[in-house]
């Protein structure tokens, strides 16, 4: 069944048709800058102009960048304020007419490595960790997701998440290099394979295109792998949190 998966970041919002059978995209990719300031208004807005781009009718699934409890924002992560307690499904169907799944944005990153790239046929817990503006989550234990989980917002020091220590943004932001920023990257690895001992972490987002420039000085025994799917790992998951839903 071909689905439109959408991936809303916090600098970009991606769009394809998906296969959900296969994980496959069966269209190009489309991007449109996510707005700023990111309001509901303005991100519904940029939803309505990708699904005129794909002249799609169908159901949507879409992979969102806040805290969630069954569609609705409870922060407005790194988006706008303005998003807490905003039920996303209703705002967008309102907005397009169409159906919409909404999905943590790294549980659907996690959905897609699960299914068909890196952590396949994994037994045991695994770990998605997408990397970008903050850091997201997704935890799987024998294939099966645990939702809503925000390790990105495990406390670092003095009351700081470790987001705001160690996301890509923050690299970009204070010009690390990636030495620096692997450093930076292993005190957190460090700290939540003590507390959740996985089997496998996969890291997901832009970052995972750059692994081999970082991934040395993250010193932990669990294996770490890139996304197979790279940055597209969110489309996917997205269109396959509404193909379960259909079903």
């Amino acid at each position: 069944m071909n689905i439109l998966g959408i991936d809303i970041g916090g600098t970009g919002i991606k769009g394809a048709l998906v296969d959900t059978k296969t994980g496959n995209l069966t269209s190009e990719k489309h991007r449109i800058a996510t707005p700023r300031p990111a309001t509901p208004e303005k991100v519904a807005n940029a939803i309505q102009r990708m699904v005129n781009h794909f002249n799609w009718k169908g159901a949507i699934g879409c992979g969102f960048p806040t805290p969630l409890l069954h569609g609705k924002c409870l922060t407005g992560g790194n988006l706008h304020e303005e998003w807490k307690g905003v039920q996303v499904d209703q705002l967008f169907t309102n907005k397009t007419g169409n159906e919409y799944s909404i999905v943590n944005d790294a549980d659907a990153a996690g959905l897609a490595e699960i299914s068909f790239g890196a952590g396949k046929n994994k037994m045991g817990v695994v770990i998605m960790i997408t990397l970008g503006t903050g850091i997201g989550s997704g935890i799987f234990l024998d294939g099966k997701l645990l939702p809503n989980t925000e390790l990105g917002h495990v406390l670092y020091k003095n009351g700081e998440i470790f987001e705001k220590y160690a996301a890509d943004s923050v690299r970009k932001s204070e010009k690390l290099t990636r030495k620096e920023w692997g450093k930076r990257l292993h005190k957190y690895f460090d700290h939540i394979n003590l507390i959740l001992s996985p089997d496998l972490f996969i890291i997901g987002g832009g970052a995972s295109k750059k692994l081999g420039k970082f991934i040395d000085q993250i010193k932990i025994d669990t294996p770490i792998v890139a996304a197979e799917a790279e940055n597209e790992a969110g489309i996917i998951g997205a269109a396959m949190a509404a193909n379960f839903q259909i079903k």
